[in-house]
């Protein structure tokens, strides 16, 4: 599985007691949440779904929607965005495949956006496991690998986290035991340290 290790800084935090709401809207679960920046996020979870799971990490840059179609008409016909979208729309371009061999988290600090893009957002796959076990994962990387694929307690999930150059963060989380898209848990900092790394991305020199 992509990206599996048990210690990532980059997991999840502060997981919700009942992780599971019933309803397919979760931008709704965080009133704090950019609408925009959420409805994007959940959209390319939706996208990355579709695909199924094992798959390596990706990354996409967000664009304004009204400016992209304004820019590059070709182009925004071509994703089906030839009509002027509302203001504030972001429409989320997937960027070329990550090196599934390098850890996200050591190629996001090389990455730079160009100031048209207005926000950028991650999928990675990750397993966690209950804090009762931590004590007992391995200190060698190889070793808490594969303690953690085979622990009967393990959670397996995809996360994409989504940011903005004006300091919104959305986040969408879903379990491969629940793999319904009614039950993606969203928040808008359900995994802080990956935004922290993608919001640096953004900041210009």
């Amino acid at each position: 599985m992509p990206d599996e290790n048990p210690t990532d800084p980059t997991g999840p935090t502060g997981l919700p007691e009942d992780p599971f709401p019933e309803t397919v809207d979760a931008a709704k679960l965080d009133l704090d949440a950019d609408p925009a920046l959420a409805t994007a996020v959940l959209e390319i979870e939706k996208h990355v779904a579709e695909a199924g799971w094992d798959q390596p990490a990706r990354l996409f840059g967000l664009v304004d929607t009204a400016a992209l179609v304004a820019q590059e008409p070709e182009l925004a016909a071509l994703m089906g965005l030839d009509q002027p979208s509302e203001d504030g729309s972001l429409t989320p371009v997937e960027q070329d495949s990550l090196n599934p061999n390098v850890p996200l988290e050591q190629v996001l600090p090389g990455i730079s956006w160009p100031g048209s893009v207005a926000g950028c957002a991650a999928v990675v796959e990750r397993i966690v496991l209950p804090p009762e076990v931590h004590e007992d994962i391995p200190e060698d990387d190889d070793e808490a690998t594969e303690f953690a694929a085979n622990h009967p307690l393990r959670q397996e999930m995809r996360l994409v986290a989504g940011t903005t150059r004006t300091g919104s963060t959305y986040c969408a989380m879903r379990f491969r035991s629940h793999d319904e898209e009614s039950l993606v848990v969203g928040g808008t900092d359900l995994v802080p340290s990956l935004l922290e790394l993608l919001s640096a991305t953004l900041v210009e020199d």
